[in-house]
């Protein structure tokens, strides 16, 4: 399955509800493995945080599974676990400072697509050593999870139930800010690549931009739900007026559970929005605080 933007922005729809899916973390019980294994030991290896490696560490796992960031783009992200370590106590007495990045602080907040593609051509136009360094640790951290984590990793319990039962009322695509490469050998690799008409990943934009390409003028609001695991998905459903189901961190496969017993109901049945999916969101955004542990 290979898409682009145009294949996006050309979708002509088979049914009157669209279900966008994240999948690391909300699929793909793969958030943890790919952080813990494969993401952070990368952190320190390229970006020189051996003096600070437990520091940096937590501030990893904070952002990018247990906090308000959950889910970003690696690029930002990596940012906020800089930001975070500058202004922590413990790493200040250690006369720590990290890199300075001022050409990746940059791309980030100009960049539209901020994948490895992207900064390739960056570098190929640009000899600055900060987004050398970056591509260098991107494509490492491509390598350890095609070498660690792409092994067969299945859905969580209850996510295969809740496609079949949505595939004949929904069209379906993954909505995600992993590299599309990986997003299509997972999907694929568990036979439920089937239940998708797209697979869109960080080289096709942002979340919300996925959304869009797909339904632009073409699904009435009330029947576009974007199902996520970080608030950047509820973001993304948000900018388009989709409707968001969360799965809870933690908490995935009771989450799952929900979704295939009560919320496809609801949701095929027009009866989602409202107190229904207010409740949902609040029990949400408490899994997922902006203050990390040590400032409490």
């Amino acid at each position: 399955m290979s898409d682009t933007v145009e294949s996006l922005k050309g979708h002509k729809p088979k049914h009157e509800y669209l279900i966008a899916i994240d999948s690391d973390g909300c699929t793909f019980d793969t958030m943890e493995i790919k952080q813990k294994e494969c993401f952070i030991p990368n952190h320190v290896k390229y970006w020189g945080l051996q003096a600070v490696s437990k520091y940096a560490r937590a501030a990893a796992e904070f952002v990018n599974l247990y906090s308000h960031w959950r889910g970003q783009n690696r690029f930002p992200a990596m940012l906020k676990v800089f930001d975070l370590l500058d202004d922590w106590d413990k790493v200040q007495e250690r006369g720590f400072k990290s890199p300075e990045v001022p050409n990746l602080r940059r791309w980030v907040e100009t960049e539209t697509k901020l994948g490895n593609a992207a900064l390739e051509a960056y570098c190929r136009e640009h000899d600055h050593a900060d987004m050398h360094q970056t591509l260098a640790w991107s494509n490492a951290i491509n390598a350890t999870v095609s070498d660690i984590v792409d092994k067969g990793l299945p859905p969580f319990p209850h996510v295969c139930e809740s496609l079949e039962k949505a595939q004949d009322k929904a069209d379906m695509l993954v909505c995600s800010q992993t590299p599309t490469e990986a997003l299509v050998r997972e999907w694929e690799e568990q036979g439920i690549a089937e239940f998708v008409f797209a697979i869109a990943g960080q080289e096709l934009g942002k979340k919300a931009e996925h959304i869009g390409f797909v339904s632009e003028g073409r699904y009435e609001k009330s029947k576009m739900l974007m199902i996520g695991d970080a608030l950047g998905d509820l973001k993304a459903a948000r900018a388009n007026d989709a409707l968001f189901y969360p799965i809870l961190p933690g908490e995935e496969e009771r989450s799952w559970e929900r979704l295939y017993e009560e919320g496809l109901d609801r949701f095929f049945a027009d009866n989602y929005a409202g107190s229904y999916e207010e409740e949902l969101v609040r029990e949400f955004e408490a899994y997922l605080p902006e203050t990390p542990p040590w400032k409490r």
